[in-house]
């Protein structure tokens, strides 16, 4: 070692050991404050937790954070993104405010986008019926009742264009929340989109296409994890060379938080999934940084202010490092972890459904000063239907307020640097490598699905938060405590049984106009590409230009593929 580096060898291991110094004193100080305070009377109607159930301490200080790396904390736009991916923050643009909408037949969903864009919404997100989220006709047996009720109902690219007639699909942004037939769904948009003239290479938006939580927590599935698998590989592929603005998939944590699971747990299953899509993508053998920069992220947002913030700041922290580091991205967009927010829908009340106005807009701000790329705000009437206009402005008009009236997007990570902040993210960055090492150990992700491990954490996450709320432990107002008798009763949203026989109807049409050669053609092109293990992609395209339905397309890969069949877990 030469004279110069060993004494800036020398000069760190002084500064190192000062810092330890400064620090010992610190904790000998916050040891005598707490001693000197131990008598005074504290509230006993919480029990200082977070939602997660986390014990909070009363106090933190930088005795709290990690002493290996003083400057980790960093900048904005900087590797590794623990401030944000970019260094204008909100300053040079806001996030997209994409509320998720879907009703009725697609005439009905058109006006609500058409409403919603007239009213400054920036972007598109498509809510499906239950029908179609399983991959099932609107006139399939077993579609009878649910058409048009939780979701519009898409049963074919001839749908998609009426979905999105007059919204030119090269120039605004679609999110779609579509698992099981994520594929088909994509293609028929492709399709409408060709319809309207427009090239694939434009089209700007995400598929949700995430079916590893769908085996953990949503169970809207159709084909057996491995072929699932296999055809978002060949969406990761086709899709990097046709539509390169296009986000692959969505890596979502919301629906395991919904079902149950706590922060950490959200935050641990999430990520593995993600670095599961990658190994699968590497398996391939696709380059990761032709993939990686079109993963996408989904993150639910729920009460507890500072956990959720943390959260998504340690899961971007978690993604660059394990991206470059574990799996050799070059390119610094496949390290950037790009995400959806929403708030939590599992938050929302029946009871006194205008609190959920109050619950939103905290959930809200957590969102934006996690530094959210997209962001959705529940309806205060979501718990109890689909939401009005009038809900659904308010929804949009909390963004806006949040963007444009508070001051909160002038400044990038504003609580960046915050002791209580940085000291919760390094905790569930270290929380999620403990959850990582007990994935190991059950073999990997799709071994921990086929085991119930992940089933089982989350159960037992929910059940212990549902016993605290039960027993009074954990305060839901207007819920557990702050009741009100007699509450008068919102306005909610119907939908009618019209929806159903105007798509029957509709597809009677849709199968006497089509070319029915063609159609069969399209289908027998896809059963072969899927019987050789090919690009199923290519040939799933063909049968929606033809007007080949969703079931159609279902039908044919699930001769090839199978069905999954969740085993008995409990």
């Amino acid at each position: 070692m030469t004279s110069s580096k060993a004494d800036e060898a020398r000069e760190l291991a002084e500064r190192l050991e000062a810092r330890e110094r400064e620090l010992e004193a610190l904790r000998r100080e916050v040891a005598a404050w707490r001693a000197a305070n131990a008598h005074q009377p504290l509230r006993t109607d919480v029990d200082f937790t977070s939602w997660s159930g986390r014990s909070v301490e009363p106090v933190y200080t930088p005795a709290d954070l990690r002493a290996d790396d003083p400057s980790r904390v960093g900048l904005p736009g900087e590797f590794p993104y623990l401030r944000g991916i970019h260094p204008t923050g909100y300053r040079g643009k806001l996030w997209t405010m994409r509320q998720f909408a879907g009703f009725g037949t697609a005439q009905d969903t058109n006006a609500r986008y058409k409403f919603l864009l007239a009213r400054g919404q920036t972007g598109l997100s498509v809510a499906f019926d239950f029908p179609t989220l399983m991959g099932y006709d609107s006139d399939h047996p077993r579609s009878e009742g649910e058409v048009g009720k939780c979701g519009v109902a898409i049963s074919s690219a001839r749908d998609m264009e009426t979905l999105f007639d007059g919204i030119p699909l090269d120039r605004v942004s679609t999110s779609m929340t579509i698992n099981g037939p994520a594929a088909m769904l994509f293609c028929f948009y492709v399709a409408a989109a060709e319809r309207q003239g427009v090239d694939p290479a434009k089209l700007q938006g995400t598929i949700q296409n995430d079916m590893l939580k769908e085996y953990m927590a949503q169970h809207a599935w159709i084909f057996p994890v491995e072929p699932a698998l296999k055809v978002i590989v060949d969406l990761f592929e086709w899709a990097a060379a046709h539509t390169p603005k296009w986000n692959t998939i969505s890596i979502s944590g919301y629906h395991i938080r919904e079902a149950g699971a706590t922060a950490a747990q959200e935050l641990a299953f999430t990520l593995a999934n993600g670095f599961c899509y990658v190994e699968h993508g590497l398996e391939r053998g696709l380059d990761v940084d032709a993939f990686a920069p079109r993963l996408s992220f989904f993150w639910d947002v729920h009460n507890d202010f500072f956990e959720e913030i943390a959260k998504m700041r340690a899961a971007r922290r978690i993604w660059a490092r394990t991206m470059r580091q574990k799996y050799g991205a070059r390119n610094p967009r496949s390290w950037q972890m790009r995400f959806h927010s929403q708030t939590a829908g599992v938050s929302l009340t029946a009871q006194q459904p205008h609190n959920n106005i109050v619950r939103v807009a905290y959930q809200a701000l957590a969102a934006v000063l996690g530094g959210t790329q997209s962001l959705h705000t529940n309806a205060l009437d979501e718990t109890l239907a689909l939401p009005t206009e009038e809900s659904v402005r308010i929804a949009l008009r909390t963004q806006q307020i949040l963007a444009y009236e508070t001051g909160v997007p002038n400044v990038a990570d504003p609580l960046g640097g915050s002791y209580y902040v940085e000291a919760l993210t390094d905790g569930l960055e270290r929380e999620a490598a403990g959850l990582f090492a007990e994935i190991e150990a059950q073999g990997g992700v799709v071994r921990a699905i086929e085991g119930g491990w992940f089933q089982r954490q989350i159960a037992q996450s929910a059940a212990r938060f549902q016993h605290e709320v039960e027993q009074g432990r954990r305060t839901v107002v207007g819920l557990n405590q702050f009741e009100e008798q007699d509450e008068p009763p919102v306005a909610i949203l119907k939908i009618g049984g019209g929806a159903e026989e105007q798509q029957r109807a509709s597809m009677r049409a849709l199968r006497a106009g089509r070319d029915q050669p063609r159609v069969d053609a399209a289908l027998e092109a896809l059963r072969a590409a899927a019987a050789e293990g090919r690009n199923v992609i290519p040939p799933m395209l063909d049968c929606a230009r033809a007007y080949a339905t969703l079931f159609e397309i279902r039908h044919v890969l699930e001769g090839v593929y199978g069905t999954y069949r969740e085993p008995v877990f409990f």
